[in-house]
């Protein structure tokens, strides 16, 4: 087994107000266009599609099942129990109706588990049909999914999928998040009507989590709500936006030549498409000709008058001309309804990949605004990091009169203990009053600790709130005694 000291359990979290947006990616609903699209756009490997599925009530393993959209279950599922989705009929549904949960693990771990020790081309992605699903995978997966079922009832998962045609193998679990009182209500089931109480029902889900995967040697992370990143450290995560940015951009502008090949095509197929209509309405014309043509011909074959050899070969003639049109009319017709099949399905594509570019657009914009404030943060971090360890320096070769001048100021703290006032200030704002108090404590503080109720008030933005934990850290760390200089 690999190392778990290096294996960390992955869970992320995300609501919605409804699965419909991504039942095709889950199910991997997709038509032969737009999964070649996913494979270039993504790390999908159509050679392993047929190694993904699902995990049903009674913690079942069976295929994935793509007949049934997630909306369309949840929807059964919520008819069946009587309870009203309190976004039928809004004009802006925008309630949390549905939780969407990604558990996987380290990549290594995860690998182990899926495919045991066969060779496995991640890159190609193709090449694989022959790779085999291991069965530790498919308990891994009846753990977790009795773990969601435990903590929120199997009656409320919509589905548990788990993909292992990806990079790295991982789950997919959808909820509706059902309180006591038969009512769809998010806060209620996350415990989320105050930022602490939701802050301690996450980390404790992430403990709980972390007790089910101790057996598959993936240990608990640091809880991005402690460290306050992204599972980065702060190099990384700059470096992971600079490639975000330039990955979204490179997509953004992929999806856009692949809309404007779907409006080349679908502009083709409406030329066929109008060619056929005009060819079957002339087609049509020339039977109705000849029908009418050979009418009067066949009252005299059908009443028995003599007809010439020559009025007999006529209607030979006429028939076989009929015949000859209502086989190229039927070749025609046929035709032009397959291309309207192929207009239709290149619209659900050009839609789908329309949809798909408007969500990365907004991506794309929110990650140039976290890569330029990340360009800040930088800038910040440097000067404030620069400007500390030179005054530190400074300061120590003072004279005792000369530092009196700071004496009791937010630069002398800095100076002598600046990493634990921040260190305080930073627990604070994350509203961790016990830590941020037993940090000042344990290195000398003895200014005392906010008390009950610190928290960030309503009518405070994060800078605001940035400040007073700073000024309560600083009380905080003070040395018991010192009298501050007015």
């Amino acid at each position: 087994m690999a190392n778990t000291n290096l294996n960390r359990q992955v869970i992320d979290i995300r609501t919605s107000s409804g699965v419909g947006d991504i039942s095709n990616e889950v199910l991997r609903r997709w038509t032969d266009k737009g999964y070649d699209m996913a494979v270039k756009e993504g790390n999908y490997d159509r050679s392993r599609e047929h190694l993904n599925f699902e995990i049903v009530n009674g913690g079942k393993v069976v295929p994935v099942d793509k007949s049934r959209p997630l909306d369309q279950r949840m929807a059964e599922m919520l008819a069946s129990r009587g309870i009203k989705d309190p976004n039928i009929g809004r004009k802006n549904p925008n309630v949390r109706t549905a939780v969407q949960f990604v558990f996987s693990g380290s990549h290594d771990r995860m690998t182990e588990l899926a495919f045991g020790n066969q060779e496995v081309d991640f890159e190609a992605k193709c090449g694989n049909e022959d790779v085999q699903r291991k069965p530790e995978i498919e308990q891994w997966a009846k753990d977790i999914y009795n773990f969601v079922a435990r903590k929120f009832g199997e009656e409320n998962i919509i589905s548990f999928v788990v993909h292992l045609d990806e990079t790295t193998a991982h789950a997919h679990c959808d909820i509706v998040p059902v309180n006591d009182q038969g009512r769809i209500s998010y806060k209620d089931v996350f415990h989320g009507h105050t930022k602490p109480e939701y802050k301690e029902f996450i980390l404790q889900l992430h403990n709980e989590l972390a007790e089910v995967n101790r057996k598959w040697g993936l240990a608990r992370g640091t809880s991005k709500m402690l460290t306050g990143a992204r599972g980065h450290t702060n190099e990384s995560y700059r470096r992971w936006l600079n490639q975000e940015c330039d990955s979204l951009e490179e997509r953004r502008d992929n999806l856009q030549k692949a809309i404007s090949d779907l409006n080349k095509e679908l502009t083709t197929a409406m030329t066929k498409q109008k060619s056929f209509t005009t060819m079957i309405e002339n087609l049509t014309a020339q039977k109705e000709s000849l029908e009418k043509e050979l009418q009067p011909l066949r009252e005299l074959q059908k009443n028995g008058d003599a007809i010439s050899q020559e009025i007999a070969q006529k209607i030979q003639d006429l028939e076989n001309r009929k015949a000859l049109v209502e086989e190229k009319l039927a070749e025609k017709e046929a035709k032009l309804s397959s291309t309207a099949q192929e207009i239709d399905s290149l619209r659900q594509d050009k839609e789908a990949l329309e949809q798909e570019a408007s969500e990365l657009a907004a991506k794309a914009s929110a990650s140039e605004q976290d890569w330029a404030h990340s360009k800040g943060a930088v800038m910040n971090e440097l000067l404030a990091g620069t400007m500390m360890h030179e005054f530190t320096s400074c300061y120590q070769r003072l004279p005792d009169e000369a530092k009196e001048v700071f004496s009791d100021t937010l630069l002398e703290q800095l100076a002598t203990d600046g990493n634990h006032v921040a260190t305080v200030a930073l627990a604070l704002m994350c509203e961790y009053v016990e830590q941020a108090t037993s940090i000042a404590q344990t290195h000398g503080g003895g200014g005392g600790g906010p008390g009950g109720g610190w928290r960030k008030k309503d009518d405070e933005d994060e800078r605001m709130f940035a400040r007073r934990s700073l000024a309560m850290a600083r009380r905080m760390c003070r040395t018991s005694g010192r009298r501050k200089k007015m």
